[in-house]
């Protein structure tokens, strides 16, 4: 939604119309783009232009040390000094807790190599250094894992071993329950480490072959050390599930998708819509295309452009995405909006509807009684489960 402006008709009379995008969102648009103009952004910050609002913005949907890294060629008379300072703090703040996390990463890694349990990096300091080069270039909060659902447990122990609380309890594992993501914190600090099987990506219509994750893996340079990772192709199915997950509520993800097409070394097309197919994320790909290619200017595959523009539903959703990316207060999408949007991201009504059910049956730790994760049958989790999202999502949107 654009901001709106009044043009006065008569002393008595006044009528409201769209205005073009706030200058501040056009901004950010262009520090998210895969290769920005060179003048593109110093063009946009011309006074008048409200700084604290492109902050906000930029904080809002992760970028601020993408902006902070095209501030960096203006001219100093273009940028008020507390904007500059700001955006340094942040910006060193994100390097020191980027150090941390690799330093934890590195230890995880170690102990889970003398434990024997394969792990998969993915998101986080992986997309940072595959999008933009460097580890600490990409705003990330944690570190996000992939093992095997069959090694949980015994990566579990060794999480506590480590000293990270876990907050999925051993009783929860042992009853099958499958929560959102495994999650660790280790204690006394803001550092968290996120464990994902084929279980929990739910959000993939079709089963996730975790097998075959693993034969595809590759390894990445963190720092000077070789880390088992996704492979790219597998990274950019992921990453278009995780942002088709949040409605694509956050330009970063937008952006993700961006620089890994427009990369020196991009995904191998025919490679990437075969992972998709295998998902049956196709149409969920086609979109984060679309976002990527009418957004942020990245250029379609060839292999794939005439499919991603000729999608009518694709490009429907992108123009409502599009708008709510744009207002500076969205308002929450509601129970059947949803519902709407998770059915078209498979295609067809029937599967859309099977997507649907599925993802409304499957009970995550929320769904859970506290205190009893191991005892109440998952079956009485999913009877719940409907009920209580619609209560959440509609009072959300109230």
């Amino acid at each position: 939604m654009c901001a709106r402006a009044t043009t006065e008709i008569s002393p008595q009379t006044s009528i409201t119309r769209e205005s073009e995008p706030l200058t501040e969102w056009l901004a950010l648009l262009e520090c998210a783009k895969p290769r920005p103009k060179s003048d593109g952004l110093s063009s946009l910050v011309q006074h008048p232009f409200r700084w604290p609002d492109l902050l906000q913005r930029a904080e809002d949907h992760g970028l601020t040390l993408l902006l902070a890294e095209n501030v960096k060629n203006l001219d100093r008379s273009l940028v008020p000094p507390e904007a500059l300072v700001k955006l340094q703090e942040l910006r060193r703040a994100q390097a020191v807790f980027a150090l941390q996390l690799t330093a934890e990463l590195f230890r995880v890694l170690q102990r889970f190599v003398a434990s024997g349990i394969d792990v998969l990096l993915t998101k986080g300091p992986a997309l940072s250094v595959r999008c933009y080069g460097k580890p600490d270039m990409r705003q990330y909060g944690d570190l996000d894992l992939i093992v095997r659902e069959a090694d949980i447990r015994r990566a579990t122990q060794a999480m506590v071993d480590l000293s990270y609380e876990p907050r999925i309890p051993l009783s929860a594992i042992d009853a099958k329950k499958s929560p959102g993501e495994y999650v660790f914190r280790k204690p006394g600090t803001n550092v968290l480490v996120e464990f994902h099987t084929e279980r929990t990506f739910r959000y993939h219509p079709r089963p996730l072959p975790i097998e075959k994750l693993f034969h595809r893996r590759t390894f990445i340079a963190i720092d000077g050390r070789e880390v088992p990772a996704l492979s790219l192709e597998d990274e950019l199915v992921l990453i278009c599930v995780h942002g088709a997950k949040h409605f694509w509520e956050r330009l970063m993800w937008i952006a993700d998708v961006a620089a890994l097409i427009s990369a020196k070394q991009p995904p191998d097309w025919v490679r990437t819509i075969a992972a998709a197919r295998e998902v049956g994320a196709e149409r969920i790909l086609r979109l984060g295309l679309r976002l990527a290619s009418d957004e942020l200017g990245a250029e379609l595959p060839v292999q794939l452009k005439a499919s991603v523009q000729s999608d009518r539903t694709v490009a429907k959703l992108v123009a409502q995405i599009k708008n709510r990316l744009a207002s500076r207060e969205p308002r929450e999408i509601g129970v059947i909006e949803r519902a709407i949007f998770r059915m078209r991201m498979c295609g067809r009504l029937f599967t859309g509807a099977a997507y649907l059910l599925r993802l409304s049956l499957s009970p995550t730790e929320e769904d859970w009684a506290p205190g009893k994760e191991g005892d109440r049958p998952t079956f009485m989790d999913a009877v719940g489960r409907p009920l209580r999202l619609a209560k959440k999502h509609t009072r959300h949107s109230n």
